[in-house]
């Protein structure tokens, strides 16, 4: 796994304390809050970007393609 930095966050001193009472892991939480965020936004993206070349591809006809493969094979 790569390198690791630290990152910090202001919360207000009660919550950190009531999320310690109640055992959670405030590092753990972080790291997979911020994984998952990441993971979402990529999927995001590759979404947007996918909707931009599904135009592209809509314009191409298959069949055309399909008549060329095969006069080239025959060739």
């Amino acid at each position: 796994m790569g390198r690791y930095v630290t990152v910090s966050a202001k919360v207000k001193r009660e919550l950190l304390e009531e999320a310690r009472r109640l055992g959670i892991n405030v590092s753990e939480l972080m790291r997979r809050a911020l994984e998952e965020e990441v993971r979402r936004r990529r999927l995001v993206r590759l979404e947007e970007r996918l909707r931009g070349k599904r135009d592209i591809l809509a314009k191409i006809d298959v069949d055309e393609i399909v008549r060329l493969i095969r006069e080239d094979r025959e060739a």
